[in-house]
C-alpha cells in the first residue's frame, strides 16, 4: 500500500536528516548485516545531515527520517527518559549505530492502545531501554510518513568501552514480543 508524502507544513522541516551511504562521511562504516529481510549495499561511509524532503541522488543509498514525539510514551515514562538520557555528539562518543526497522502490516492495522499495549506493557521497551541510559545514546527518527524502504530509524551513540552493554541492550530488545512485528530491519555498526 501506497503511502501519501507526510505534508511538509506538519514538519518542522530542522527535524529531517539524511542518512546517506556512499563515499564519504563523517561515520566510517564498520559492518552492514541484515537482521530479518534484505540488505543495504555495502558502502565505506555514512554521512549524517540535516535533510529536505527531496531525494539526494549522492552515494549508494539515502534513507530519511524525521525526528518527532515520542508516540508510545506516557507523561511518567517520558519524564524518565529525558530526565537520564545523553546527548548526541559526546566526544567519548565514537562509535554508532544505525538501525532500520519495518514492521508488518499486522502491527499497524492493530489500534494505538494495542501496539502500546505490545511495546510496553508486553515487550517492556521503555523500561529497558532506561537500563542502558546514559551510556547509550540514541534517537528515532520516523520514515513512514515519507515512503521510505523503513518505518524507523534508530540510531545510537555510545563510546567503545560501553560496546558490549550496547550488544546487550540490542539482544533484549530482540527478544521481546514487539520483534515479532519487525519484517526488516540492517544492523549498520560505525565508528568516528
Amino acid at each position: 500500500m501506497a503511502l501519501t508524502k507526510f505534508p511538509a507544513d506538519q514538519i518542522n522541516m530542522t527535524e529531517i536528516f539524511d542518512f546517506v551511504g556512499g563515499g564519504e562521511g563523517q561515520w566510517k562504516v564498520i559492518s552492514i548485516n541484515p537482521v530479518i529481510g534484505e540488505s543495504l549495499e555495502i558502502v565505506p561511509f555514512l554521512n549524517v545531515k540535516p535533510g529536505t524532503q527531496e531525494k539526494l541522488a549522492e552515494g549508494s543509498w539515502s534513507l530519511k527520517g524525521f525526528r518527532s514525539n515520542l508516540r508510545y510514551a506516557e507523561k511518567a515514562e517520558k519524564e524518565k527518559l529525558l530526565a537520564i538520557q545523553a546527548n548526541l555528539g559526546r566526544p567519548e562518543a565514537t562509535c554508532a549505530a544505525l538501525i532500520p526497522i519495518s514492521k508488518n502490516a499486522e502491527w499497524w492495522a492493530l489500534a494505538q492502545d494495542e501496539r502500546r499495549k505490545i511495546f510496553e506493557a508486553d515487550s517492556k521497551h521503555t523500561e529497558i531501554g532506561l537500563k542502558y541510559l546514559p551510556p547509550i545514546a540514541r534517537k528515532l527518527y520516523h520514515c513512514r510518513d515519507f515512503n521510505e524502504p523503513f518505518d524507523f530509524l534508530t540510531w545510537f551513540e555510545y563510546a567503545p568501552a560501553h560496546a558490549d552493554f550496547f550488544e546487550e541492550l540490542v539482544d533484549r530488545l530482540r527478544k521481546t514480543r514487539e520483534w515479532g512485528f519487525v519484517e526488516r530491519e540492517v544492523d549498520i555498526r560505525l565508528k568516528k
